[in-house]
């Protein structure tokens, strides 16, 4: 029993030497070099040997957005070195003629389905402010910022057209109906800040369930162990976070936690085989990694939030995408057209699609997601003006992905909606268990930052193994 207690031990203090201790190591060669590092994804071994004691599902969908051609990462986050106004400066109007809108350009809730919107609807606005209703506009992009804008030109009595790129409609908000029992997101599942937007009162109107769903989730360790949550691990955040504000200029949340001193927490174990550090670890995988889908070496600890979201969350169990259907069904969407080059000057624009058709306008929206605008798949002509360019490279995407698994029956002995893992290294840290919900034995995994970009062109069978691996510490006691 001693050995098997030195190795827990010796294994403990590894995942934190590789959790901390690279952070140091960032943070001293942030001070030689005078620069920010490139941050690389960390190559954590896939779980391999014996095999997962959790049963197979029956069926497994998943989403891979980092290398998705038309989504290039999940959504933007604030990076270090960025700030409200590099968003506001990608919102700007070019020569009157080009717009842009997308959740990236949010002034509120960047980030968010809700934020998207109302940037397709400023954008829009700013250009009904200089255009003339019988001008021909182009929307690139169906997803809910391009539906929001041309719908509001064609009830103004603009010509649109929208080209998207996808064959179907609604860009990163993807609900998948076939083989499941009820509608599941590849992309948004839930309602934010319920309280403060009507996106649940119009998911009603449109008969969309939508039901409330607790923050507050069940924390287990490897072994099994229900635990208390400790509030260690959101202290040492904030306490961080408030240190970064007082300093001269923006830091990574990284250096932020070295550098205020709030790493070095307690490794010592008490009887559950937990430490003060696990609960660190755990308040980055499970919030500062699930929020921005990134490294901590590349998240502002300026613009970082401090707290998680109010616990008003809604969950749509409906079907995500009915949010875009009357609109989508009332506009001209052009599908399958990949807009390559956007040529613009103060008379017009023109727009060159990937199978060499042209197409010409007067003017046009972009709301192509920032990850593609990062890689230069859209060629613009001239290029854009030196603010936009700084703020696509300034404002970060993070990548979120989803694994959704449908089971026969439950193996697991927990009513909890809502599961996390604390003090293990777990690729998959937050589950939603559907079956308290729906009634179905059917769980949805999330995987960010550097493992998502890890397991993203992986196997569906690599991938299927790292998610029942995660799952062993929810499985009912034999």
């Amino acid at each position: 029993m001693q050995n098997a207690h030195n190795r827990d031990v010796r294994t403990v203090m590894k995942r934190r030497q590789f959790l901390i201790g690279t952070a140091s190591g960032l943070s001293v060669l942030v001070l030689a070099a005078c620069g920010s590092p490139s941050p690389q994804p960390t190559k954590v071994p896939v779980p391999t040997g014996a095999p997962s004691v959790v049963p197979k599902p029956q069926a497994m969908q998943r989403s891979s957005w980092s290398i998705d051609p038309f989504a290039r990462g999940s959504f933007s986050f604030p990076a270090v070195g960025a700030s409200p106004e590099h968003r506001a400066a990608l919102a700007e109007p070019v020569l009157g003629r080009m717009f842009f809108a997308g959740e990236a350009t949010a002034a509120t809730e960047p980030g968010t389905v809700n934020g998207a919107r109302e940037s397709g609807l400023r954008a829009a606005t700013q250009l009904q402010a200089v255009g003339r209703t019988n001008e021909r506009i182009i929307v690139v992009g169906a997803g809910i910022a391009g539906l929001a804008a041309a719908t509001q030109l064609r009830e103004a009595g603009y010509d649109v057209t929208v080209v998207e790129a996808r064959e179907r409609v609604g860009g990163r908000i993807d609900t998948i109906t076939k083989g499941w029992p009820n509608p599941i997101e590849l992309g948004p599942s839930f309602v934010h800040n319920s309280t403060e937007n009507t996106l649940d009162d119009e998911f009603a109107t449109l008969g969309v369930s939508t039901l409330p769903f607790p923050r507050v989730p069940q924390a287990r360790t490897r072994a099994r162990e229900v635990v208390p949550l400790s509030p260690l691990g959101a202290e040492a955040v904030a306490e961080a976070l408030a240190w970064a504000a007082t300093q001269p200029q923006d830091v990574s949340v990284e250096r932020a936690f070295v550098d205020s001193g709030e790493s070095r927490l307690s490794d010592a174990l008490n009887a559950q085989g937990l430490s003060d550090a696990d609960w660190l670890e755990y308040e980055i995988s499970t919030r500062l990694k699930m929020t921005s889908g990134a490294l901590l070496s590349e998240q502002s600890a300026w613009y970082t939030p401090a707290e998680p979201l109010a616990d008003d969350d809604l969950i749509v169990v409906g079907g995500y995408a009915n949010l875009l259907t009357s609109d989508a069904a009332a506009l001209d969407v052009t599908m399958a057209s990949v807009v390559t080059r956007i040529a613009y000057d103060d008379e017009g624009v023109s727009l060159r699609l990937g199978a060499g058709e042209a197409l010409s306008a007067d003017r046009v929206i972009v709301t192509v997601p920032l990850g593609v605008l990062k890689d230069e798949a859209v060629e613009f002509s001239p290029e854009l003006p030196f603010a936009h360019r700084s703020a696509i490279a300034a404002i970060g995407v993070g990548v979120l992905d989803k694994v959704w698994l449908r089971f026969d029956e439950p193996f697991w002995d927990t009513e909890a909606p809502l599961w996390t893992v604390v003090g293990t290294d777990s690729d998959f840290p937050v589950w939603v268990n559907m079956l308290p919900i729906t009634g179905e034995p059917v769980l949805m995994g999330m995987i960010a930052a550097e493992n998502a970009l890890r397991l993203a062109e992986a196997s569906d069978e690599v991938f299927l193994t790292a998610a029942m691996h995660s799952l062993e510490p929810f499985r009912a006691a034999t």
